[in-house]
């Protein structure tokens, strides 16, 4: 009988969930670099060219996970939903994009000389498509965004869309 238990108490221990037992050491430390999305937390008003304007409320949970909820300009029918988070395995920050319209798109990058950019590729028609979102003149209530793509595998860069943001007061 003290076998049976034993080898139900053994199985038992192997199914435990990875998960529950990491919990048992706690959450791997913070990296820094988390705090480096910091600027995009909040409420933004998204102008998007003449009279277009969108809203964008951002949020970190878990002091990691930077979360983005953004709508389009009234009468658009974007709407979208990111997650961020930087990998310290990586050193990459990773972001995972979805929308209201069926679009699933996935970006690494960096914050490198006061800007974050985050890129991904992918084939079409048989060519590369290089695409990145870049943050740049990043102040305390204000900063630009650009989408912007290139077909010559990063040489070359065109402005796609962009976006000016304010903060919501």
């Amino acid at each position: 009988m003290f076998a049976h238990i034993r080898l139900l108490l053994i199985s038992l221990l192997l199914c435990l969930p990875a998960a529950a037992l990491a919990q048992k050491n706690g959450p791997p430390p913070i990296p820094p670099e988390t705090d480096q999305f910091n600027f995009w937390l909040g409420d933004w008003d998204a102008a998007m060219g003449g009279d277009a304007h969108g809203s964008n409320h951002i949020t970190k949970r878990w002091d990691r996970v930077i979360v983005e909820e953004f709508n389009g300009a009234p009468g658009s029918p974007l709407e979208g939903h990111s997650v961020s988070v930087f990998d310290p395995n990586s050193k990459l920050w990773k972001q995972t994009w979805v929308d209201n319209q069926g679009a699933y798109l996935d970006f690494t990058g960096t914050f490198q000389e006061d800007r974050m950019i985050l890129s991904r590729a992918f084939e079409k028609n048989g060519k590369t498509i290089h695409q990145r979102m870049v943050w740049y003149n990043i102040k305390p209530d204000s900063f630009d965004w650009n989408w912007e793509r290139s077909l010559d595998d990063g040489k070359t860069w065109e402005v796609m869309w962009q976006i000016r943001y304010t903060r919501k007061k």
